[in-house]
């Protein structure tokens, strides 16, 4: 289905397949699911960095001097509160000196739509590359009002990363955010009548925290 959605980018191999296995089952612990979470959003920050740009340097290794490269580009990772919490360490581990903000939205259960208790993020949020993270992409409310946030900050180089994403999330994010790229670790069927994916995982911000 992922062909038929522009600046979608649907990870394929085995180790997300089989670690998105783990999260959806009931019986994975907080522990398990925590662990899980982290090595897809490693999986996701390699995969969302491959075209960084690099600046070549010169240095001294044991035996000669050789060329080497550091990253010319600045990351800003944003996770949305509170589940997006979850997926940072994941990407410091690939991304150490990344800076870190934060945007806090919770859905209102009875409208589903977004809304906003808090808002921090760093200074260099116009120039960086801003990878915007949280773990569900259901009826795109939060992401889109997340989205909308940082570009009144001045933000113009973000993707959005998450775990798993429902077609009409999706849609969402193409109709009112154009070129935005979203990248995820699993494609949905749907949504139910209360804006849960299906098959989905569940609540991942309870699971990972738990607090069920």
């Amino acid at each position: 289905m992922e062909e038929f959605f522009k600046d979608f980018h649907l990870l394929q191999h085995p180790l997300v397949k089989r670690d998105i296995t783990v999260l959806r089952d009931i019986n994975t612990t907080t522990e398990i699911f925590r662990a899980a979470v982290k090595r897809l959003s490693n999986l996701l920050a390699v995969e969302i960095c491959k075209d960084l740009t690099l600046e070549e340097i010169e240095v001294q290794t044991p035996l000669e001097k050789t060329t080497g490269f550091e990253l010319v580009t600045e990351i800003v990772l944003v996770p949305v509160l509170r589940a997006g919490l979850g997926m940072v360490s994941g990407f410091l581990e690939i991304i150490p000196d990344a800076k870190v903000g934060h945007i806090g939205l919770q859905r209102d259960e009875e409208t589903l739509t977004p809304v906003q208790y808090y808002y921090k993020t760093p200074s260099n949020i116009d120039t960086a590359k801003v990878i915007l993270l949280d773990p569900m992409l259901a009826t795109g409310g939060s992401t889109s009002e997340a989205i909308k946030y940082l570009k009144r900050k001045g933000a113009n180089g973000t993707v959005f990363a998450c775990l798993v994403a429902a077609p009409e999330g999706i849609k969402k994010i193409q109709a009112e955010h154009p070129g935005i790229q979203i990248y995820a670790a699993a494609l949905d069927r749907e949504l139910n009548d209360k804006g849960y994916i299906l098959p989905g995982l569940g609540d991942a911000g309870d699971r990972t925290f738990g607090t069920l």
